[in-house]
C-alpha cells in the first residue's frame, strides 16, 4: 500500500505539471514558436547535461556490463512485442491506414518527455541510466523498423522509405557518450570537475521534469483532448500498450532470473517495466502525416495514452511490490 500511495503522489505531481502547461496554453501564453523551442531546450541542452551529470554522479564504470543484460531483455521484449502487435492488426482486420500506426503505438514509448520525469519521480536520478538502456533500443527501433512499418501501408510510397541517419545518435544520447571517458579515466569527475561546471550542468539538467511535463500540457491542449473518439481499434492499442507491452517485458525479466538465473537490480527491472508501460511516443501523428496514414487516430492514440497513465503506473507499481 505504501509504494502504491507513492506512486499516486508522483502521478498526482507530474498532472499538476502536465497541466501548468495546458492551462497556460489554453490562455494563449504559449504559441507555436515556444512549443518548438521548448522541445529544442529540453531535447537538445537540459537532457544532455542531466543525462552527463547522473552518469558521473551515479554510475561507475564496472556497471556497464549489468546494463548489457537490461539491453537483451529489452531488444527481445521489442522483438516479441511487434509480432504480437502484427497478429492483432491482422485477426482484428484493422484497417490499412492505422496498422502501422497501431503497430508502432503498441511498443513506441514517449521515453523523454513522459518516461523520465516519471521514471525520475518514482525512484530518483539514480536510476537514469537504466533508463538510458531503454531509450537507445526505443529510439533506434522507432526511427528505422518503425518508420518502415508506417510507410509500409502508405500507399504513395509502396513501401520504399528513406531512414534519416540523424535519429540513430540524438543529442540526449551525447551527454552517455561524453561521459564515458570521464568515467574511465576520472572516477571521481563530479567532484573533481570545477564546481561552476557542475553547478551549471545540474541546474539546467533540473530543468528536464519541470519543462518536459509543461511541454506534454501544451501538446494535449494543441490536440484537443475532446477530439478522441473511442473505437475498435484505439481500444487495441491502448489494451497493447498498457496491458500487452509490459506483461512481455515482465515475463522476459521473471522467466530470465527464475529460468536462466540472469538477475538484475530492483530498479532495473522497475525501470524496464514501467518504460514499456508509459504512453505512446509524442511524434506519431507526425509520422501519420507524413506516411498518409490516420493522423486523426495517430492522435487519439497519443492523448489517450498520454491521459490514462496517470492511472496505469500506480496500479503496475502496486502489482510489482507484490
Amino acid at each position: 500500500m505504501a509504494v502504491f500511495w507513492t506512486s499516486i503522489q508522483s502521478v498526482l505531481s507530474i498532472i499538476i505539471m502536465m497541466a501548468i502547461g495546458y492551462i497556460c496554453k489554453g490562455r494563449g501564453w504559449f504559441d507555436e514558436s515556444f512549443s518548438k523551442a521548448l522541445s529544442q531546450i529540453i531535447m537538445k541542452v537540459a537532457l544532455p547535461c542531466s543525462i552527463f551529470i547522473s552518469m558521473l554522479d551515479r554510475f561507475k564504470i564496472s556497471q556497464l556490463k549489468s546494463l548489457s543484460v537490461g539491453l537483451i531483455y529489452t531488444i527481445i521484449a521489442f522483438a516479441i512485442g511487434f509480432a504480437i502487435s502484427w497478429l492483432i492488426v491482422s485477426v482484428f482486420r484493422v484497417p490499412a491506414n492505422q496498422r502501422g500506426l497501431m503497430i508502432i503505438g503498441i511498443n513506441g514509448a514517449n521515453t523523454v518527455f513522459i518516461g523520465l520525469p516519471l521514471n525520475i519521480a518514482l525512484f530518483g536520478n539514480v536510476s537514469i541510466p537504466y533508463l538510458l538502456v531503454y531509450y537507445i533500443v526505443n529510439t533506434i527501433v522507432i526511427w528505422t523498423f518503425g518508420v518502415w512499418i508506417i510507410a509500409a501501408y502508405d500507399p504513395t510510397t509502396k513501401g520504399k522509405v528513406s531512414i534519416d541517419w540523424k535519429h540513430f545518435l540524438p543529442a540526449p544520447l551525447w551527454g552517455f557518450i561524453v561521459a564515458i571517458p570521464f568515467l574511465i579515466w576520472m572516477p571521481n569527475a563530479s567532484t573533481q570537475l570545477p564546481t561552476f561546471i557542475t553547478t551549471t550542468l545540474t541546474d539546467i539538467g533540473a530543468l528536464v521534469t519541470p519543462l518536459s511535463l509543461i511541454y506534454i500540457g501544451i501538446m494535449l491542449k494543441d490536440f484537443g483532448i475532446k477530439s478522441v473518439h473511442f473505437g475498435k481499434s484505439l481500444n487495441l492499442a491502448i489494451f497493447g500498450r498498457f496491458i500487452i507491452s509490459p506483461i512481455i517485458m515482465f515475463a522476459i525479466i521473471y522467466v530470465g532470473a527464475h529460468g536462466i538465473h540472469i538477475h538484475m537490480t530492483d530498479m532495473f527491472s522497475k525501470t524496464l517495466i514501467i518504460q514499456s508501460a508509459t504512453p505512446t511516443f509524442a511524434v506519431l501523428p507526425i509520422l501519420a502525416d507524413q506516411y498518409h496514414s490516420d493522423v486523426k487516430f495517430a492522435t487519439s492514440l497519443v492523448v489517450a495514452t498520454s491521459c490514462l497513465f496517470v492511472i496505469v503506473v500506480p496500479i503496475i507499481m502496486g502489482l510489482l511490490s507484490l
